[in-house]
C-alpha cells in the first residue's frame, strides 16, 4: 500500500490533478521531488506517493504488478479528492509505470521525465510505449544513458499515442545540465528547470486542458 506525501496545489483555482511518481531510486520526499513537485503546483494540484518498497525503506524496487497496483490505487484516490483532469508525470521509473497504468485508468496525458527506455540490462522497454493510447511528453536529456535519443526517436515513429519530446540540452537522467554548459550559455539550472516546465505547461494546455 502506498505512503502519501504532501499534496501541493496551485496559487489559483485549478481543475487539473497531477499525480506525481518518484523513480526508483529515492522516495516522493527527495530534494529533486521536492522541488519539481513545487513547480508543477502552478499547473494543478500535485500529489505525491510512495511504492511499498520505498515505504517499507527497502532499495530493491516491488515487481512491476505491485507498482502498478500501488499507482492506481494512489490515481484513484486523487481523482475521487480532486477531479477534474487527470495525469500522470513521473521521474524515471514513475513515468514508465505510469505508461503501464494509462492502459488500465487512462489519464488525459503522461509526461515522463527522463523516461527508462533501455534497462541496465540493455533490453528496450518500449512494448508498452508502442501500446499506448494516451498523449504522452517526453523530457530528455541527451547526456541520459537510459534513453538515447536516436532509440527514442524509432519508437516514437512506431508509437500510435500522440507524443512530443522536449530535449535538455547536456541533460542527464535526472535532467541536470554540466556546470561548463551552463557557464559556456549563461543559463543556471534554474532557467533550464523554468524551460521544461514551460514546456510540459504548453503539452498540457493541447492535451490535459483545465476543466
Amino acid at each position: 500500500m502506498p505512503t502519501r506525501a504532501t499534496t501541493l496545489s496551485p496559487t489559483a483555482e485549478s481543475k487539473r490533478a497531477l499525480l506525481f511518481a518518484h523513480g526508483a531510486g529515492a522516495p516522493s520526499t527527495s530534494e529533486w521531488m521536492q522541488s519539481w513537485a513545487t513547480r508543477l503546483a502552478s499547473l494543478g494540484e500535485v500529489r505525491r506517493f510512495d511504492y511499498p518498497y520505498m515505504a517499507a525503506k527497502k532499495k530493491r524496487p516491488d515487481p512491476l504488478p505491485v507498482l502498478v497496483a500501488a499507482h492506481h490505487q494512489a490515481a484513484t484516490e486523487l481523482a475521487a479528492s480532486v477531479g477534474g483532469t487527470l495525469v500522470y508525470i513521473g521521474k524515471s521509473m514513475g513515468g514508465r509505470v505510469g505508461c503501464h497504468l494509462a492502459h488500465q485508468h487512462a489519464p488525459a496525458a503522461l509526461v515522463c521525465l527522463g523516461y527508462p527506455l533501455r534497462a541496465p540490462s540493455g533490453k528496450l522497454r518500449d512494448r508498452v510505449l508502442l501500446t499506448l493510447e494516451t498523449p504522452i511528453l517526453f523530457v530528455q536529456g541527451t547526456r541520459d544513458p537510459l534513453c538515447p535519443l536516436s532509440i527514442l526517436a524509432d519508437v516514437r515513429a512506431r508509437m500510435t499515442a500522440p507524443s512530443e519530446l522536449y530535449i535538455v540540452d547536456e541533460g542527464d537522467h535526472s535532467l541536470a545540465v554540466t556546470k561548463r554548459w551552463s557557464k559556456a550559455h549563461g543559463q543556471t539550472q534554474e532557467e533550464v528547470n523554468a524551460a521544461i516546465l514551460r514546456a510540459i505547461e504548453g503539452f498540457l494546455t493541447t492535451h490535459a486542458p483545465v476543466r
